[in-house]
């Protein structure tokens, strides 16, 4: 493992933030003014890149830049995810690069935290905790779901305690001249294009680090719809880089679309069995509904867990299906058929 050269102490190496923007009315102000008062001693700046948006964000964000000097905006035309990140980044002309995201907010010290972890651990990128957050009743059991390794499963950044390497860092504190040498983001990738990226870093001998003190606000989706297409086109690109990357994917990542094909087998032997009813040996068929079986077992289980109401409950145990159910039809699809054209429209 590569450490890399760090920079003397007490000197505090210039800062850009990189954030795409799409949709993002609601929250950006905030997101932008927790970026813009981080309470860093070196010189920062933020790029936007800014899609193609229907409700206000691009008027918004011209205002909020026609006051504040260290605030530029890109047009990123395609909406795509890594495009906007990498045009971020070719616009931005700091030594670190912060990525950060409008449905996010970042605390005061994250920059001050992110640029010692480097310092001290000699890692090319380092990241934290995704701490989802919700307004009413569904979107704060959406984040209860991704709060939950029984939500999301066991990435570090959902709910770990201990600093160390990993695989993937949530956003990312980079040092540019790695995100150079690696290419940047694959523009070609629609979902997942963090976990991609920092495999690549990875795979050049360099260390990617999480620490729990970089803690940030996430607003997850606010509806079932926006929840549902946002998991499937996840899904669908996840199942794309296992194409050619399955034999490096945690097993993790294969319990969704077991789920899913688990379930389509017990309806297919149902169907079957109303048809002309199993005989003889192939009714060891049936055994298939013990999927179904289980499944709502655990989430009688995640749901009894939880405090709350009945009805707090059953929204979150309706949640964690959605995300399970999305993410692993949409994977099946990504690995049988590609990720194509899809893309994230849960914020059009």
């Amino acid at each position: 493992m590569t450490i890399l050269l760090t920079w003397p102490e007490g000197t505090w190496p210039a800062v850009s933030f990189v954030m795409p923007v799409l949709n993002e009315r609601p929250y950006l102000a905030d997101a932008v003014a927790a970026v813009l008062g981080q309470d860093y001693p070196g010189e920062t700046e933020l790029v936007l890149a800014l899609g193609p948006s229907n409700d206000g964000t691009t008027e918004l964000a011209e205002q909020l830049a026609a006051t504040e000097p260290r605030l530029r905006l890109v047009h990123n035309p395609v909406a795509h995810i890594p495009v906007a990140l990498n045009l971020a980044i070719a616009a931005s002309r700091n030594p670190v690069v912060i990525r950060v995201d409008a449905h996010s907010e970042i605390p005061p010290g994250y920059a001050r935290t992110g640029v010692e972890t480097l310092r001290t651990t000699g890692a090319a990128n380092c990241g934290g905790i995704m701490a989802a957050t919700g307004r009413g009743p569904y979107q704060s059991a959406v984040a209860r779901a991704y709060n939950s390794p029984l939500g999301l499963g066991g990435g570090a950044y959902h709910g770990g305690t201990e600093a160390g390497e990993c695989e993937s860092a949530y956003l990312g504190i980079f040092r540019r001249e790695i995100l150079t040498e690696v290419g940047g983001y694959d523009e070609s990738v629609r979902r997942g294009e963090d976990w991609e990226l920092n495999l690549r870093i990875r795979e050049r001998g360099y260390l990617v680090w999480f620490t729990p003190e970089l803690r940030v606000t996430y607003w997850p989706r606010d509806t079932r719809k926006r929840l549902s297409k946002q998991f499937w086109s996840t899904g669908v690109w996840r199942g794309d880089l296992v194409r050619g990357l399955a034999t490096r994917t945690p097993l993790r990542f294969f319990a969704p679309p077991a789920l899913v094909a688990g379930l389509g087998a017990s309806a297919a032997v149902a169907t079957v069995d109303r048809v002309r009813p199993l005989r003889g040996p192939t009714r060891v068929l049936r055994a298939a509904h013990l999927v179904p079986l289980a499944y709502a077992g655990f989430l009688a289980l995640v749901a009894g867990r939880e405090e709350g109401s009945a009805r707090q409950k059953a929204l979150l145990a309706e949640v964690i299906a959605t995300m399970h159910l999305s993410w692993g039809a949409g994977f099946l699809s990504g690995v049988t058929r590609g990720g194509g054209q899809t893309v994230d429209r849960s914020r059009h």
